[in-house]
């Protein structure tokens, strides 16, 4: 007998950039106000996702002043704030995680990025090649590591220096966990000597499977283990016909202008991800973006860093995520436009497929259904 699969964790996102219901377009556009977040971040903790992701970049509210001012508005979540080492010494890093992981009682992740865009990471004052911030991020990561262990770290590097380096207050979680993302050599050299969760964007199977496999047997050849993860929106209606139209909604306000735009900026990274996300709408026609089976490339059109989604009716892409999950991915980080009610969607109709996240139970006795008439049964007077 086959044994169930074992359920995937997943969790949402926090667009702090700002939200709406098309992309490309100001049409529908709902500013990151904090309001906003909150409603995101308590629909995800009420509807049971695993934790959010909070991106970095000079486009974004600040990620951990958001999971810091969020995380006394929620129970359960768990918070993945990304870090950008060069903004800051490891020490200082360490005492910020250390203190929202006490504030939030323990629920607190790391999503250390390096950074692949030369121009927003001039303006932070960061001036690394592409294989430095990698370099940079290994010694960073030496220290912080050491530092949430509650070791005294000295350390003198190429980059980083510390001298009698030490935490007072210790984070809630040992170790406090970091995850991780990356494409190219150095990526997946760092993923396997120091990170404990490597993400991959949502690339066909078999490029997410050469991927983990290089990341896993790096990672094996240094005596390490690290679990995995998948960053991709999700697109789920009850029929697949339904699922597509909403797709095609999402990118009906974007111009020809806007995607040439958006392709010009993406063409100035030295990120291997976004290359290899880019490539995957090279040639196609709007009308052509699924790239596998139920896998589009629309959302890459404008926007940088992830840009696919599973699109479908539940059981499809329930199915084309254990997919994923048999290549050894453990959560799923996903997100849908506009977030608030995309999370409604995937934990309705997705959840139950999975047999993840089950929503909390109705706090009162009234029956499911409008005034209960969807559940009312009339009792039949005996002749």
């Amino acid at each position: 007998m086959t044994e169930p699969a074992k359920p995937l964790d997943i969790f949402w996102f926090i667009p702090v950039t700002g939200d709406g219901s098309y992309l490309g377009t100001d049409a529908g556009n709902r500013s990151a106000d904090f309001p906003y977040l909150k409603q995101i971040a308590q629909a995800a903790d009420q509807l049971g996702f695993g934790g959010v992701l909070i991106p970095v970049g000079s486009h974004c509210e600040d990620p951990w002043i958001v999971a810091a001012a969020l995380a006394p508005h929620t129970e359960r979540l768990k918070f993945l704030a990304a870090l950008r080492p060069g903004l800051a010494t490891p020490t200082h890093w360490a005492r910020q995680a250390a203190a929202i992981d006490r504030i939030s009682n323990g629920r607190f992740l790391i999503n250390l990025v390096a950074g692949g865009d030369a121009k927003e990471l001039a303006g932070d004052g960061i001036f690394l090649s592409h294989d430095e911030r990698y370099a940079h991020a290994a010694e960073f990561l030496t220290i912080f590591r050491r530092l949430l262990a509650n070791e005294t770290v000295d350390f003198e590097g190429r980059f980083q220096k510390v001298r009698g380096a030490r935490l007072l207050f210790p984070p809630v979680q040992h170790p406090l966990p970091v995850w991780f993302g990356g494409s190219s050599d150095p990526a997946h050299e760092l993923a396997a000597a120091q990170t404990d969760v490597y993400l991959t964007w949502g690339e066909p199977i078999e490029q997410a499977r050469q991927k983990i496999e290089d990341v896993r047997a790096r990672a094996r050849a240094k005596g390490r283990e690290v679990r995995f993860g998948l960053r991709m929106h999700l697109i789920v209606r009850e029929t697949e016909e339904e699922a597509w139209s909403v797709a095609e909604r999402l990118i009906s306000n974007v111009s020809d202008a806007a995607i040439a735009a958006a392709h010009s900026k993406l063409a100035e990274s030295d990120s291997v991800g976004q290359r290899r996300m880019t490539a995957l709408q090279r040639g196609r026609s709007r009308e052509a973006l699924e790239i596998a089976p139920n896998l589009w490339a629309g959302i890459g059109l404008v926007r940088r860093g992830a840009g696919t989604a599973l699109v479908g009716d539940p059981k499809t892409v329930a199915a084309r995520l254990r997919e994923y999950q048999a290549l050894g991915v453990e959560t799923i980080i996903a997100s849908g436009y506009p977030h608030l009610e995309e999370a409604y969607k995937v934990a309705e109709l997705l959840f139950p497929e999975l047999g993840t996240g089950a929503r909390r139970g109705l706090s009162h006795g009234s029956p499911p259904g409008e005034y209960g008439v969807g559940a009312y049964k009339p009792k039949i007077a005996a002749e």
